[in-house]
């Protein structure tokens, strides 16, 4: 089984800096609340869940996550997709999915992750919406 792995967001309190951290359930449990309470300047603004999952070249995806595929020609007239990690419980659909949807017979996430599929070519973490939070504009 996979650690679960959590990133927090903090922004720094006069700067408005982003800073992530990245910890596994077993750190949490081992630091308590110190993994938070020792930034003194700056704030707790998000965590993140971890997907269990990595791209392409092997960093791991969070919810918040820019994610750019690559998929063959045959697939889309369009070279490119770039979609937001999402968990969707307010949705009624307790999972990770890509926002904006991709039209699929199946969940985004579970598409990129399926071997059947060759048209998926290549998919990577390009950024996060704490840190590069227009990266969706102009890619629709």
């Amino acid at each position: 089984m996979n650690e679960i792995k959590i990133r927090y967001v903090f922004r720094h309190k006069k700067t408005n800096e982003i800073v992530l951290h990245r910890y596994t359930l077993s750190e949490i449990e081992y630091f308590g609340e110190t993994i938070y309470t020792d930034k003194e300047d700056y704030e707790l603004i998000s965590r993140d869940l971890g997907t269990g999952l990595k791209d392409s070249n092997g960093k791991d995806i969070y919810g918040g996550d820019y994610i750019k595929i690559t998929y063959d020609s045959a697939f889309s007239k369009e070279p490119f997709y770039v979609g937001v990690v999402e968990y969707l419980e307010k949705e009624d659909y307790p999972a990770f999915d890509l926002r904006p949807w991709i039209d699929l017979d199946m969940n985004a996430i579970s598409w990129l992750k399926s071997e059947s599929d060759p048209s998926v070519k290549k998919y990577e973490v390009i950024g996060d919406i704490y840190q590069n939070p227009d990266l969706l504009e102009g890619t629709e």
